[in-house]
């Protein structure tokens, strides 16, 4: 498994108010994953919300497509210093999928397929901030970009944005995810810099 390395930097793109402190402009849109990409057949995808000990909802793919979408642009950050600006994508924002979810608890934990997970507070994805993407560009969302279907997590570093998303798991208390529990910041908001556990 090869661990991105801090030493990863770049060129800041002067005079753009769009830009987050320390972070390069690319036209590119770059593939970095910890591990293998999955391929997960579409009769074999669910995701499903829990709240750690029971499920609460669960979708399968052709029930989650039945589902309002809405197409969102929004621009990319990378903790490894890339930005990507004005991307196009698809998807079913959080709030309806947990619109009829009852519970005191504040804290989710995405989980992957693959093994993968990362911690976002419940407030970060309420609200029209995060998303179920299954398109990017017009397209079907190819697996090195997280396809089937992927977190969109946009106000906060890409890595928050965990690829292949299988389910949510509802917690009281922030815990570390995949990333997180590697160094990485707790919460990730790239105007603030906040790519590693000390920044």
């Amino acid at each position: 498994m090869t661990i991105v390395s801090r030493g990863f930097s770049g060129r800041r793109s002067v005079g753009d108010a769009k830009l987050p402190p320390g972070q390069h402009l690319t036209t590119d849109f770059p593939v970095l994953s910890a591990g293998p990409t999955p391929h997960i057949p579409l009769d074999q995808w669910e995701f499903v919300i829990s709240d750690g000990t029971k499920p609460l909802k669960r979708f399968d793919w052709n029930t989650f497509r039945a589902l309002p979408s809405e197409t969102i642009k929004v621009d990319l950050h990378c903790v490894t210093r890339w930005s990507k600006l004005g991307t196009s994508w698809e998807g079913v924002s959080l709030d309806v999928l947990l619109a009829d979810v009852r519970s005191e608890l504040t804290y989710a934990m995405f989980d992957s397929y693959g093994g993968y997970s990362t911690n976002v507070p419940l407030k970060d994805v309420l609200n029209h901030q995060a998303w179920i993407a299954f398109k990017y560009g017009g397209s079907g969302l190819a697996p090195e970009h997280g396809g089937p279907a992927r977190l969109l997590v946009p106000h906060l570093y890409l890595w928050k944005s965990a690829k292949w998303v299988r389910g949510v798991r509802l917690m009281s208390h922030d815990n570390p995810g995949f990333w997180e529990g590697l160094g990485y910041h707790i919460y990730g908001d790239p105007w603030r810099e906040q790519r590693y556990s000390d920044d």
